[in-house]
């Protein structure tokens, strides 16, 4: 009886796990990119707005890290001054590439940035973001961005 017992456990515990790991990629990549464009949405109305706070605060990490050609900031408070920086300008996000496994992923997106200076020429930016979700909301732990657009 117990050899029937641990039989119907372990046949249990194996549906289970198969179910589990037979969750529709798709799904997760879909919910992923909504996620995440929410994210992009905030930040692009930040910069509407001319206010940096709800970048720093609602999109990246505590300790996320940003990097550029010229640039390295680690944390909010490096964050808020390089935000203050360019805060002016008009940007547009688009997603080229984007990877989901679980509770981490990337996405190579096209920065598009244009300068609230008129004789200032528009300009685009690759940034590859990285993606960690944490208590159920995904954050931004960090980027790293160069001159350039993605086809």
């Amino acid at each position: 009886m117990k050899k029937y017992l641990y039989l119907s456990v372990l046949i249990s515990l194996f549906t289970l796990l198969a179910s589990c790991s037979t969750a529709d990629p798709d799904a997760e990549l879909a919910a992923f990119k909504e996620a995440i464009r929410a994210k992009y949405d905030l930040k692009e109305q930040a910069f509407s707005d001319n206010d940096p706070m709800p970048i720093v605060d609602r999109f990246y990490t505590e300790d996320a890290i940003s990097t550029g050609p010229d640039t390295y900031v680690r944390g909010r408070e490096q964050l808020i001054e390089q935000y203050k920086q360019v805060i002016a300008s008009t940007v547009r996000i688009e997603s080229v590439h984007t990877h989901v496994n679980g509770n981490a992923g990337w996405d190579w997106a096209n920065f598009y940035v244009t300068p609230p200076d008129p004789e200032a020429e528009p300009f685009a930016l690759v940034i590859l973001f990285l993606w960690e979700k944490r208590d159920g909301e995904w954050w931004s732990p960090g980027e790293m961005y160069m001159v350039g657009e993605l086809k």
